[in-house]
């Protein structure tokens, strides 16, 4: 079964913010009313800008059925139809809890031009850093995965202590699942249809669809 969103941002947000700016025992952060909310929040992009048909994934790090879908569909979706121009995939980041928003700093810390390398790490590795133990222990391990990807100590940590970073992300995936009715992860916009998870197969189905009209 896909997991199910079930927070929202003013739960969450004081959350996220308070347990990490706690975990890395940052000194002087701002205090949230303080924090700036105009900070620009990019896709995730892979493909032809002028692809045919659009596919955006909506997928949480800490999701079990995102971490299988990017290690079978994903990986074929790229090789036989992003990488040859047929599609544009977007990947947008859902949030269910601050651990997700940890990984989503890790994996934007290189730009958009590594953001999927790492992301592809993050994944490879859910069941070992997901499972770690406490909080300081998982963020110690999401560390490990940003420095196998090459990003040096001083840059992580610049990442994973920009609080108007976190708060304009998790505002980020309000909007965004507000706004396209994303109830669970993996979801699927494929040239603007919502779909749930599915096989390889299926999701060539649809492409295909797109691709004939």
């Amino acid at each position: 079964m896909p997991r199910l969103i079930s927070v929202t941002f003013a739960l969450m947000a004081p959350f996220i913010l308070g347990g990490w700016l706690l975990i890395l025992g940052a000194s002087g952060a701002a205090a949230e009313s303080d924090l700036i909310f105009e900070v620009a929040i990019p896709d995730m992009v892979q493909g032809a800008e002028d692809a045919p048909v659009t596919v955006i994934e909506y997928a949480s790090f800490t999701c079990s059925h995102c971490a299988s879908f990017h290690a079978g569909p994903y990986k074929q979706l790229k090789k036989n139809y992003i990488d040859t121009g047929k599609v544009k995939f977007v990947f947008r980041e859902v949030y269910f809890d601050k651990v997700g928003v940890w990984s989503s700093l890790i994996a934007r810390c290189g730009g958009p031009e590594r953001f999927f390398g790492i992301a592809d790490l993050i994944f490879k590795g859910q069941k070992e850093w997901a499972r770690a133990g406490s909080d300081v222990a998982v963020a110690n391990e999401l560390r490990k995965i940003g420095r196998l990807a090459g990003l040096d100590g001083d840059t992580l940590e610049n990442c994973l202590t920009d609080s108007d970073k976190i708060t304009a992300l998790v505002g980020w995936f309000k909007d965004n699942t507000a706004r396209d009715k994303i109830s669970s992860t993996p979801s699927l916009l494929i040239n603007g249809q919502k779909h749930a998870n599915m096989s390889y197969d299926e999701l060539v189905a649809l492409i295909e669809e797109q691709l004939a009209k």
